[in-house]
């Protein structure tokens, strides 16, 4: 029996989803949320993933029920699809699933042994690549800005030391730096986060991120919503600028005396703080703890 991950904040997507029948889930994963969709009234989704196992596991979960689409939500082809799809409703979910998790060969665990993989796609530079191949000044600067992690600099230096010796190949490699820097109390939550920021370097996932939500506004039906989850501060950053911005009626630098951009918003923040799930969800799926859900209406005309 396939095991699937509970999908987070599913009454807030439903309401934000409104009676839209077309719908693209940009991040399909298992297809919680498509399945929740169809659910609600959707009679025809878009369900894309760069994960090829999350095509499958989705296509074993919806059937014939959905379209499904392999591919990184900011390539050409992929955003050519859902423009000719004409969505009311798009979602993106950014975390990671539970199934690539609990796949220790994937490598998105710190689980002792796991091998330092991380790739959504299965393609490309593993985090064992990144982890020995760039310069310490850009190690650094991802452990600080992907992971927040104050310590980045001495971080960095004791990470490019130690490869210098053995070159970093599983978990524990990395898990063994960050104690030799963060101390004997450092643990889970460390360990989740900068791994995190390594993940999200390596997928080239922040970048992804800008370059898509501009072109999944404009294929947009007029009226209709984007949704976002994010699990990580920058990811939100993203999201926040973009739909802040899509909300102003005047984009112009300060020193233009007149306006000179397009002079009406493309849209409104519903609501305009983020929505976060409540104790109760936490409690039964604590991956929604660090879960914020961000939703733009795309102007009616």
């Amino acid at each position: 029996m396939t095991s699937y991950h509970q999908p987070v904040l599913v009454e807030q997507i439903l309401a934000a989803a409104g009676d839209a029948r077309r719908v693209v889930d940009c991040t399909v994963g298992g297809g919680g949320h498509a399945l929740a969709l169809l659910g609600h009234g959707a009679t025809a989704v878009l369900g894309i993933d760069r994960d090829p196992e999350a095509i499958a596991a989705a296509r074993d979960r919806l059937g014939r029920e959905a379209q499904l689409l392999e591919g990184a939500y900011d390539l050409p082809h992929v955003l050519d699809a859902v423009r000719s799809f004409a969505p009311e409703f798009v979602l993106l979910d950014l975390g990671v699933s539970s199934r690539q998790l609990d796949d220790e060969v994937r490598g998105f665990t710190f689980r002792p042994g796991a091998a330092l993989d991380m790739r959504m796609a299965g393609s490309g530079p593993t985090a064992a690549d990144l982890l020995n191949q760039i310069e310490e000044r850009e190690l650094e600067q991802i452990l600080r800005t992907l992971a927040d992690e104050r310590r980045a600099r001495r971080l960095a230096r004791e990470m490019c030391r130690r490869r210098d010796k053995r070159p970093f190949v599983v978990s524990d490699d990395l898990v063994n730096a960050i104690r030799a820097v963060l101390g004997p109390r450092s643990g889970p939550g460390d360990f989740a986060r900068i791994f995190q920021g390594i993940r999200i370097a390596v997928n080239d996932e922040l970048e992804g991120l800008a370059r898509a939500l501009p072109a999944l506004r404009d294929a947009l039906a007029p009226g209709g919503c984007m949704a976002v989850i994010s699990y990580h501060s920058g990811e939100d950053r993203v999201v926040k600028r973009a739909f802040q911005e899509w909300a102003r009626a005047c984009v112009c630098p300060p020193h233009e005396l007149r306006c000179r951009c397009r002079g009406r918003p493309l849209g409104h923040l519903e609501p305009r703080k983020p929505i976060v799930p409540e104790e109760s969800e936490v409690a039964a799926n604590p991956r929604a703890r660090s879960a914020k859900l961000r939703v733009f209406r795309k102007a009616a005309q």
